[in-house]
């Protein structure tokens, strides 16, 4: 058979993941010669052979290549061979492209946790890598955070510096060689080291030194993967108080680090999906339910919640650190409350001066921020709550409409998003941009990507808010450039992006439960504050059809880190036999007698108590009538708490949720008042009120989209928003949905928060008939 020659574009998860030494291996079996590149967002394949042995190449690929790596379809294209041949195979890498912020890099793959054959070659006294922090193959180790360039390549990250000696070298040559181009390689004589810095040299041991700081109840400063930690004994509840007050964290769960899973087993319920997360190779923080009468063995480490985060290492040093304490260690992100995570040892020591006492330090610089992702198991799979480590920069399982869109997001859990030839890359999370910081970041990552993708951008997209620094971000670049700035209402975004990442086509239901979102002009429904909307959503739009009935929120933005504002407007709305109810002494208590006259008078004068539909802003009026948060410390404590309390309850008694009539909405309010009689009901337990609450409120909003299915001719609700982060309130609703018929659909791949809604808009400006593609 004459000789043919294939070029082929493979695009999926394919750098960093071995994929150019598994070419490499199959086209040598086949006897084919040519070259396999590292380039822009793909390998380009270039072999030549017989045309039989090419067709087998093809159809071997995608079975071949192994997790987490994964193949798009591929399209050959058949060339006349070159004359003469390629000498033989070559394994090569493109140009280097400068990622700067890097919000998108479609080129890398996220980071990777050790493998099994590198644990146990860290485990093994016989092997040269024995105990060696920084080992690692081309299946694992650190990739998008070290990476200063693309396409992936050794001297396009942050190991450039460090030449391979000759037994390295030899492994990275020989094709028979499972770290053959694992361009992470090193050893204890070429690769990076480790540092300390302390109060105890211990030798020359950084490592013991800095166990030796843990054993005494001290605070260590991890350099980590994609950023500092802060490292204490969990089980040392006097270190883990001294580690809240130093980093002012006063009570926002903190996440455990064991080094396997029998070290936290008899604490949590742990089933068997999420035993498979805790062990994936992103290794992310999994949310475990503690098991009854366990609250109290690391109470200050979640306190009042129900759930602990766990998370197995995401490093050989991670490992080094666990197995050598041998109990579970708090692992936080190295910052101050509100701040980002230190980068570099420079900016570690003057920030993190206050806080940590050691610091275990590694001369191999991080390229980028990236915290730790968090996700909890929901009927079985992985639903993510924070989308960073371990997960960007890769491309969402879903298909996009064509078009090139770029999304910013909102100003909480800020992360952008990039639509491009039916792909769609959510950047790794920025957080809030309420800093200069994140906002910078934001800024120069935006500038670069409309620098990169401008001749083909058909629109950028933000939220409605004009008072967002991302919505202003967006305006001052659409006129720049000239494009279409596309602003999403926010709810309507939530809904959205559900829709997109199960495929779903509208018309479509769809709850909408968060905190604040700035609705449409409030018009004849008197607010624009909303966060607990029922929506149709449709081609043209999102029409309203019922929401939470309205209450005033006394002091404004000023209530959402307040629940007691949000208890005391809700009582005002409830009317006078409410405020004085002896249900209400809680929040009574927590307000000066004359500041409670104040805002009383501020409500009915209307003076800054803009009304709200907010579920969050109801499940902290809640969290305050039974006294459990009349000031948040972070966002969401109120409703971590009620969930940590309604757990502790039997089955729970429903109070009804009647629907009352409304102007501008088909179906009306959804009325909370029966809801907070049974909240101020003395005669019940504060564990069977915090029940009562989350299946009350789950049965109505399941009556309400049974009742829009029903007239609109609708199968599926969306659940989506932050407030179904609470794992609770999401499998009720989505238990009530189904026993009336409906089928329930909720964010997995991405957060159902704020950080999920970039998705949402991207999908709102690519169907936008009046952009041009």
């Amino acid at each position: 058979m004459s000789e043919v020659r294939l070029r082929l574009w493979c695009r999926g998860v394919v750098q960093g993941v071995g994929f150019r030494p598994l070419v490499h291996r199959l086209a040598a079996e086949l006897q084919l010669v040519g070259e396999v590149e590292n380039v822009a967002g793909a390998v380009r394949l270039e072999l030549q052979g017989e045309r039989r042995s090419l067709e087998l190449l093809v159809r071997r690929l995608p079975e071949a290549l192994q997790p987490p790596g994964a193949l798009e379809p591929l399209a050959p294209e058949w060339l006349p061979p070159l004359v003469p041949a390629p000498p033989g195979l070559r394994i090569a890498a493109a140009s280097a492209q400068p990622l700067g912020a890097a919000l998108v890099a479609p080129s890398l793959v996220a980071d990777l946790a050790p493998c099994p054959t590198c644990l146990a070659e860290l485990h093994d006294p016989a092997n040269r890598r024995y105990r060696y922090p920084f080992i690692s193959c081309s299946q694992c180790g650190p990739r998008y955070s070290i990476a200063s360039a693309e396409p992936y390549a050794r001297a396009h990250t942050s190991l450039a510096g460090f030449r391979l000696c000759a037994l390295c070298q030899r492994e990275f040559d020989d094709p028979g060689d499972r770290r053959f181009h694992a361009e992470t390689i090193g050893c204890p004589t070429c690769g990076p080291q480790l540092q300390w810095q302390g109060p105890a040299d211990c030798g020359a041991d950084p490592l013991a030194a800095a166990l030796a700081l843990l054993a005494a109840g001290g605070i260590l400063a991890l350099q980590g993967v994609g950023g500092f930690q802060l490292l204490v004994a969990a089980g040392d509840p006097a270190a883990v108080a001294r580690l809240r007050q130093r980093k002012q964290r006063p009570a926002k769960p903190l996440a455990l680090l064991v080094a396997d899973l029998e070290a936290i087993a008899p604490l949590v319920e742990l089933s068997g999906p999420e035993r498979l997360q805790l062990q994936h190779p992103a290794a992310p923080i999994v949310l475990l339910r503690l098991r009854p009468g366990q609250h109290q063995l690391f109470a200050g480490v979640a306190p009042g919640s129900a759930a602990l985060g766990v998370m197995l290492p995401a490093s050989p040093l991670h490992q080094l650190l666990a197995e050598g304490f041998g109990r579970p260690l708090v692992a936080t992100s190295g910052n101050r409350s509100g701040e980002p995570l230190c980068l570099d040892p420079a900016e570690a020591f003057d920030r993190l001066a206050g806080i940590a006492d050691g610091f275990l330090l590694h001369n191999r610089p991080i390229a980028r921020r990236l915290d730790d992702s968090v996700l909890q198991v929901i009927e079985g799979r992985p639903v993510l709550l924070r989308r960073a480590r371990g997960y960007a920069p890769q491309a969402l399982a879903l298909q996009a409409p064509p078009g090139t869109a770029l999304a910013l997001g909102g100003d909480l859990k800020s992360a952008p998003a990039l639509a491009r030839g039916g792909r769609v890359w959510l950047a790794p999370l920025l957080g809030d941009l309420a800093g200069p910081l994140p906002q910078q970041l934001l800024s120069e990552g935006l500038e670069q990507l409309l620098e990169r993708h401008d001749p083909v951008l058909a629109a950028l997209a933000c939220d409605g808010h004009p008072g967002y620094a991302s919505h202003q971000l967006a305006a001052v670049a659409a006129r720049r450039l000239g494009i279409p700035l596309q602003l999403v209402q926010h709810h309507r975004a939530h809904g959205l992006a559900v829709a997109a990442e199960h495929g779903l086509q509208l018309p479509l239901l769809v709850w909408a439960c968060d905190g604040l979102g700035y609705g449409e002009p409030a018009g004849a429904s008197g607010h624009r504050l909303w966060g607990g909307e029922l929506l149709w959503l449709t081609a043209a739009g999102a029409e309203r059809w019922a929401c939470l009935r309205p209450f005033p929120l006394p002091g404004g933005e000023r209530a959402m880190a307040e629940p007691r504002r949000a208890a005391l407007g809700l009582l005002a709305a409830a009317g006078p036999e409410a405020l004085g109810h002896p249900g209400a002494a809680a929040c009574r208590a927590a307000f000066s007698p004359g500041d409670w006259q104040l805002l009383l008078q501020a409500i009915a004068s209307g003076c800054h108590s803009p009304l709200c539909s907010s579920t969050g802003r109801l499940f902290d009026a809640a969290a305050s009538l039974l006294d459990l948060c009349q000031r948040s410390s972070f966002e969401g404590e109120a409703g971590l708490l009620l969930e940590g309390l309604a757990l502790q309850a039997p089955p729970p008694l429903v109070a009804p949720m009647p629907l009352l009539p409304a102007a501008g909405l088909e179906l009306g309010w959804l009325d909370w008042q029966p809801l907070l009689h049974s909240l101020l009901n003395a005669g019940v337990s504060p564990q069977e009120s915090a029940a009562c609450f989350h299946a009350s409120l789950a049965a109505g909003l399941a009556s309400a989209a049974a009742q829009a299915a029903g007239r609109l001719g609708a199968t599926t609700v969306l659940l989506a928003g932050g407030c179904f982060q609470n794992r609770l309130l999401l499998e009720r609703s989505a238990a009530a949905l189904r026993a009336a018929g409906l089928v329930p659909r909720w964010a997995e791949q991405l957060p159902s928060n704020d950080g999920g809604l970039a998705l949402g808009q991207l999908w709102a400006a690519l169907a936008d008939p009046s952009i041009t593609k």
